[in-house]
């Protein structure tokens, strides 16, 4: 079985409020973005797709890559306009495997342990996200505010990565997505989902692996990652 992780790394740093791509912010002394590749260097990935800014292919390649040493990163490709041309992008540098993992590089708090979970779930469903169950209580509103249901919060889960999938599947979905031009997605379970009927099934990830979007994550993940490290 060979698996292929997609990691994504081509965000900017609008809500993080600085001119720096969150992906090379500080982390406890390492940028964020090395946390991710640490942890598939380190799994039983087999290699790294590494989908960036376009113009900063080489930077990656000297700065982590090089740098850091990993083995496993095979390509770094030049990421698209939107998030589905980046995924799509990543998708076409895959030689052959039979499943990805597709990571978004700004959750620095995954765990080989996760990988391996996601791993073993996708081999016997095909298709897989990971994720938590939602703590709070999630209400719905509508346009104006205000409050139209209640789901019942056993059933809601809240969605990380990574995602995985059947290589030929999955790469067939973006392929048709971008040809339609669809900009109202924002995960890949939902690429699937419109052109395969096929059962995604939810793999308990970690309340750790946060996406660290905003300034206040960044002591939260450094507190989180002493935890894990001790």
């Amino acid at each position: 079985m060979w698996i292929t992780a997609i990691v994504l790394a081509g965000g900017s740093g609008k809500r993080m409020n600085t001119d720096t791509p969150k992906q090379y912010l500080m982390l406890d002394g390492k940028p964020l973005l090395y946390y991710s590749l640490k942890a598939f260097e380190e799994s039983l990935v087999n290699e790294i797709i590494l989908v960036t800014k376009a113009g900063e292919e080489e930077y990656c390649r000297k700065e982590f890559v090089e740098q850091y040493g990993f083995q496993k990163v095979t390509s770094i490709v030049a990421g698209g306009k939107e998030r589905y041309h980046s995924v799509l992008n990543g998708l076409r540098a895959v030689i052959n495997c039979d499943y990805v993992m597709i990571h978004d590089g700004a959750r620095p708090l995954l765990t080989p342990h996760i990988i391996e979970h996601t791993a073993e779930a996708v081999k016997t469903h095909q298709a897989c996200v990971v994720g938590m169950p939602v703590k709070d209580t999630i209400q719905i509103v509508n346009e104006k505010g205000v409050i139209k249901e209640t789901p019942k919060r056993s059933t809601v889960w809240q969605a990380q990565t990574p995602q995985a999938f059947a290589f030929t599947m999955v790469r067939d979905a973006y392929e048709k997505i971008v040809q339609e031009s669809v900009v109202e997605v924002t995960d890949d379970a939902m690429v699937v989902g419109r052109y395969y009927d096929v059962p995604v099934y939810m793999v308990e990830g970690s309340y750790a692996n946060i996406k660290v979007t905003t300034p206040e994550d960044i002591p939260v993940a450094e507190a989180m990652l002493h935890l894990q490290n001790n």
